[in-house]
C-alpha cells in the first residue's frame, strides 16, 4: 500500500465528475487499499478517489475512534437512492480544504447503493455521522466541496487563502 497526495482547493481535479468503475478488480482493489492509507496517515475519516487525482467512483471511510480497531468500509459505485427531510448539523472538514472547518446541514439519513471491495452489490442504511461522511464524499464524486454549501462570501475568502498557502514555498528552520 501507497500514501498518495492529497489535492487541495483550488485545484480543477477537484471539481471534476468522476467516472463509474466498470468492474472491482484487482487494479481497483490496490487503489481502494492506497486511498485508506493515505486517509489514516492524514488523520481523516473518508477520502473519494478524484482527492488523490482519479477519477472513479470510490470513496473509503473508517469512523472507528480507537487506533487499534479498524472497521474501513468501501464504496464502488455509491448511489444515494434515498433521503429524509430530517437535517442534522456537522462541523464538516476535509482532507481537501486543510484547516478550514464550518457547520453543514445534510440529511439526517440516506440509504446508498454500492458495490463492496470484492465488487458485490450493497444496500446501506446510515443516518448519523455516517450518513454525513457518506454525502460529503459522493459530493466529492460530483466536483462538490463541502464549501460549496457556504455563502459564496464565506467560500471566496476560504479559497483565497487556501491559494495564499499553496502559493507559499515550504520554509525550513534551522
Amino acid at each position: 500500500m501507497t500514501v498518495k497526495t492529497i489535492l487541495t482547493e483550488p485545484n480543477t481535479l477537484l471539481r471534476q465528475i468522476s467516472q463509474p468503475v466498470e468492474q472491482v478488480g484487482e487494479l481497483e482493489k490496490e487503489l481502494m487499499n492506497d486511498m485508506l492509507e493515505t486517509m489514516y496517515a492524514a488523520n481523516g475519516i473518508g477520502l473519494a478517489a478524484i482527492q488523490i487525482g482519479v477519477p472513479k467512483r470510490v470513496i473509503v471511510m473508517d469512523l472507528s475512534k480507537e487506533e487499534n480497531k479498524k472497521l474501513p468500509m468501501y464504496f464502488v459505485n455509491p448511489v444515494i437512492t434515498k433521503k429524509n427531510d430530517e437535517k442534522i448539523t456537522y462541523e464538516e472538514g476535509c482532507l481537501s480544504v486543510k484547516n478550514f472547518f464550518a457547520e453543514i446541514d445534510r440529511p439526517s439519513k440516506c440509504e446508498v447503493e454500492y458495490l463492496d471491495y470484492n465488487g458485490n452489490k450493497q444496500n446501506l442504511q446510515a443516518e448519523g455521522l455516517l450518513a454525513t461522511c457518506i454525502q460529503h464524499e459522493i459530493d466529492h464524486l460530483e466536483g462538490i466541496l463541502f464549501i460549496d454549501y457556504l455563502s459564496k462570501l464565506k467560500k471566496e475568502m476560504i479559497i483565497k487563502k487556501l491559494s495564499k498557502q499553496q502559493s507559499k514555498p515550504d520554509r525550513i528552520i534551522v
